[in-house]
């Protein structure tokens, strides 16, 4: 076991420590003490997330305002201090933080029903109106422009300029595609500039198994993994989830036939989201949630490109043009997304 094990104020002390779930950025591990309660151990990643003392500050303040509305650990992620104090320890192998355990719960990594992406709306919702109150401002950017489409837009048109592994000339139609989307990139950005839009505490990887179930009920418990908590828009949050989540296909199909956005679960997302947190948000955040799901299809659709071109170097692939397929499957999406965004905002219209 890791010496960092030891180093926590555990309830008991620890017996075994085994690598746990699927996790691609930090190494995650299941301690049990002897006392037969469990925690999560994780290794921070610091070459992803370089400033660990600004992402731990961000995870601690947002963890202990939470958990004075919700004084719950099945309800709230809940830090174990290391025993020299703070939010998190520094030893010889690393960056180390821990976590209570939730019991009795799940994580789905795809809905299994329509009920399951309407629990994770509900949570997610939930977790942007509880946060309503928490100023934005004094949390720290974890990763710079992460959900900037601007500047996604620009570093594809960079790469594209470049073209540094001559693969241009295999992507031309999705990078005029992309190309084409430019007028788009900077609507939420616009309406933030100009005080419209609310800088918010948002989450930033909404995905579905970022989400706490209760195991016996499937009603959510907690948002977890809050790595890229930072200020940020609302829709972003709802785009994220509306992306993965009610997409008819995995992120890497190769039939795009199979590719579409279910109007269905769109619907049964939007509902739970707005649910809990539509009297935090003003009416213009409301009106712009579909095109969150627009943008953050097409910026991550764009990411997935640039990293192409660049040699694959963020994504993990699994074959040479697999962030390529991912592309098309994103820029799929984008194209269905604006032949139904007249359903998405009456949807939306009518829900609120």
């Amino acid at each position: 076991m890791f010496n960092a094990c030891f180093k926590f104020s555990t309830e008991g002390t620890p017996v075994s420590c085994e690598r746990y779930g699927n996790g691609h950025i930090n190494e995650t591990y299941l301690v049990v003490t002897d006392k037969g309660v469990w925690y999560i151990l994780q290794k921070i990643n610091n070459r992803v997330f370089k400033d660990v003392p600004g992402l731990m500050h961000n995870i601690s303040s947002v963890s202990a305002y939470l958990y004075e509305m919700l004084p719950d650990p099945r309800r709230v992620l809940t830090i174990v201090p290391p025993l020299e104090g703070g939010s998190y320890l520094k030893d010889e192998d690393g960056y180390w933080r821990m976590y209570i355990f939730v019991t009795d719960s799940l994580c789905l990594e795809r809905a299994e029903s329509k009920r399951d992406f309407y629990s994770s709306a509900l949570a997610f919702g939930n977790f942007q109106n509880l946060l309503s109150g928490f100023d934005a401002n004094s949390l720290n950017e974890t990763i710079v422009d992460f959900h900037n489409t601007p500047v996604r837009f620009n570093n594809l048109k960079k790469a594209i300029k470049e073209d540094k592994l001559d693969r241009a000339k295999t992507c031309q139609r999705e990078m005029d595609f992309a190309l084409s989307q430019e007028k788009n990139c900077s609507f939420l950005m616009d309406l933030l500039n100009k005080g419209d839009l609310k800088l918010r505490v948002t989450h930033n990887d909404t995905k579905l198994n970022n989400v706490m179930l209760d195991a016996k009920t499937r009603d959510p418990l907690c948002v977890i993994d809050l790595d890229t908590v930072m200020p940020g828009i609302a829709a972003n949050d709802f785009g994220d989830s509306i992306r993965f989540g009610a997409s008819t296909a995995a992120e890497d199909e190769e039939d795009l036939s199979k590719v579409s956005m279910s109007l269905e679960l769109f619907e049964a997302y939007a509902k739970g989201f707005l649910k809990e947190c539509r009297t935090a948000l003003n009416d213009i955040e409301v009106a712009t949630l579909p095109m969150g799901a627009h943008l953050m299809t097409l910026e991550c659709g764009m990411r997935f490109l640039t990293d192409y071109l660049e040699g694959d170097s963020y994504f993990r692939i699994h074959r040479p043009d697999h962030n390529l397929i991912r592309t098309r499957t994103q820029f799929k999406l984008v194209e269905d997304m604006e032949n139904k965004m007249g359903e998405m905002k009456s949807i939306i219209e009518g829900i609120a």
